[in-house]
Order: C-alpha cells, then sequence, then structure tokens
C-alpha cells in the first residue's frame, strides 16, 4: 500500500541528503469527552473579523472532534441557524446566547454567559 505523501505534513522540511530520511508526524492525541456536568463551557457574543456580524461563540469544550460536531449540530438545530465547530469552539450565526445558554443548561452542561 503506498502512504499518503502531503506536502503539508513536511511544510517545515526544506531539504534533506540523507537518504534514509523519514519524516515523522507527531500525531494529536485526543482526550475523552469529559461527562456533560464536568464541562465548563463558556458563552459570548463574538463580533471579530467578522465584517460587523455577530456570532454566539461557545468554548471550552474538552473532548473528541465527533462528539463536539454532535453538540454544534444539536445547537444549530435547535437555534434553527449556521454556524460551525473547529478547534474546541462552536459558532452559532447571530447572539442567541440566552438560547444557547438554556439548551446546554437542559442537556446537563455547566455554561455561563460571559
Amino acid at each position: 500500500m503506498k502512504k499518503n505523501n502531503d506536502w503539508k505534513e513536511r511544510l517545515n522540511i526544506v531539504y534533506s541528503t540523507n537518504p534514509d530520511f523519514k519524516f515523522e508526524v507527531e500525531e494529536k492525541e485526543e482526550c475523552d469527552t469529559l461527562e456533560p456536568g464536568k464541562q465548563q463551557l463558556r458563552i459570548s457574543l463574538d463580533k471579530r473579523n467578522r465584517n460587523g456580524k455577530s456570532v454566539t461563540l461557545v468554548t471550552g469544550f474538552v473532548g473528541t472532534a465527533g462528539d463536539l460536531k454532535s453538540l454544534a449540530k444539536k445547537l444549530k438545530t435547535k437555534c434553527g441557524v449556521g454556524g460551525s465547530d473547529k478547534d474546541g469552539e462552536i459558532l452559532i450565526q447571530g447572539d442567541f446566547r440566552q438560547k444557547v445558554l438554556d439548551i446546554l443548561l437542559s442537556e446537563g452542561y455547566k455554561a455561563r454567559i460571559v
């Protein structure tokens, strides 16, 4: 089987004359998802670098990317808007701080508006 030779993994390597050189990639370990009662989520309104449009930002999630994605989907569906999830943050389009807080509290998460 041929290994995926992705150039993005080798961005900081310029050139090596060693014929036995093997580029080693550090793999990130995903930590297990904490129980909802142990999560400390912070909800805020963010307008920076968004052309004046506001988004509800949920930070502080500790867990796997799949669990983050499912929580983000649940929030987006219940708010009826779009958004995204990446780098441990959930973006919900618009000012839905109170609604997101109510949803998270009903799901058992510890959340607060900052």
